[in-house]
């Protein structure tokens, strides 16, 4: 565990580790955000590891609890609570959440914690319903105790409400920081792949985990319609558990010529502002970045109506075509629609409040950042 004890430390940012996720992204930003401003600004990691180490600022200290396990890194944070004194203590995700708070008052309540609630808690699926109802119990417990509750969108926080049964008055609903300089930077940026090309086809796109919550299995579906009646691409950008189960599908729906899961990319900004129409097929989101970043690229949407992000980023399909979901025959209706010229591009207003610049300025409010 590296730290300067001379140093004060105004924010420490404590997640499971860096990999390429929308809360670990989010943050990312976030830290990168303040350090610019001159906070000292704390990474602390239960594992230092992930993708997104490298987009991190080298402003910005990462501190390695260096632990087997989310479970077993207490001590480890509690001996860091104790010996920084962070001003704040932002978390995020579930089970990182409820260990900040716990930390947090075992030290004493030295330090202000924030936890950030980035999933519809409701729907999320977990190995057996007695896991469900104890997360469920230690989230009515714990959140109110923290100082307050972030959520990313309002549909995250009706349903913290309703689920859990904690106050809405606790509850502050702040969007993802999803739209910077670099991103316009790295959207202009050229692509090698032999599909994001002029004289070819219109390319579909999708990014995200090869996780079953992100249902490709509905893309690939669809697709294989859209393809029925006319020509086009699909790069689903990505990795994870689903590639063997997805790929296979891929054969038996008789698509693989025009379907390519390349795996994980550093920049799929720069395939979004090139691609004809990005398509997201989740069956649950909190306040999906992907969608986010393919509007500012300027790349017209898809998207499943799924709790609880893409209606409020969509305005209710105004910004972008919202479809039922697992309904494939409505998916490929409005990939077509799109690819034929049915674009519901959102006004540059609207995609503000998603600038890092403006989610910061509530952020620094609510975590209670020295000026």
């Amino acid at each position: 565990m590296e730290a300067n004890v001379s140093t004060k430390v105004d924010l420490t940012i404590f997640l499971p580790n860096l990999e390429a996720g929308g809360a670990e992204r989010a943050l990312t930003r976030l830290a990168n955000y303040f350090a610019r401003q001159g906070l000292q600004v704390d990474m602390v990691l239960v594992q230092a590891g992930g993708a997104l180490l490298k987009e991190l600022s080298e402003r910005v200290r990462v501190v390695d609890l260096a632990a087997h396990s989310k479970y077993t890194c207490t001590p480890k944070l509690i001996k860091y609570l104790r010996k920084y004194r962070p001003r704040v203590l932002l978390s995020s995700l579930v089970l990182t959440n409820l260990l900040a708070v716990i930390c947090n008052r075992l030290t004493g309540s030295i330090t202000r914690v924030v936890v950030r609630e980035a999933s519809t808690l409701s729907y999320l699926r977990r190995n057996s319903k007695w896991k469900k109802w104890l997360e469920r119990t230690l989230v009515r417990i714990l959140y109110p105790q923290a100082n307050a509750v972030i959520a990313v969108s309002q549909g995250v926080a009706n349903d913290l409400v309703n689920y859990t049964g904690i106050s809405e008055s606790i509850i502050e609903v702040i969007p993802n920081p999803v739209i910077t300089d670099e991103l316009f930077q790295k959207a202009s940026e050229k692509v090698g792949h032999p599909w994001v090309n002029p004289d070819q086809p219109p390319l579909v796109l999708s990014a995200g985990r090869l996780a079953p919550e992100k249902n490709y299995e509905l893309l690939l579906r669809a697709f294989a319609m859209v393809r029925q009646s006319m020509q086009a691409h699909l790069l689903i950008l990505g990795e994870g558990s689903e590639r063997q189960k997805l790929c296979t599908l891929v054969r038996s729906l008789g698509i693989e010529t025009d379907v390519d899961m390349p795996g994980f990319t550093q920049n799929p900004f720069a395939y979004m502002s090139k691609a004809s129409v990005f398509v997201l097929s989740s069956i649950l989101e909190g306040l999906p970045n992907v969608l986010i970043e393919a509007m500012a690229c300027g790349c017209p949407v898809v998207s499943t109506d799924c709790p609880s992000g893409p209606n409020e980023i969509l305005r209710g399909g105004k910004y972008g075509h919202l479809v039922p979901v697992n309904d494939v025959p409505a998916m490929a209706q409005a990939i077509e629609a799109v690819l034929r010229g049915d674009r519901r591009m959102p006004t540059a207003k609207w995609l503000e409040q998603y600038r890092i610049e403006s989610v910061a300025r509530r952020y620094h409010q609510v975590l209670e950042l020295p000026n």
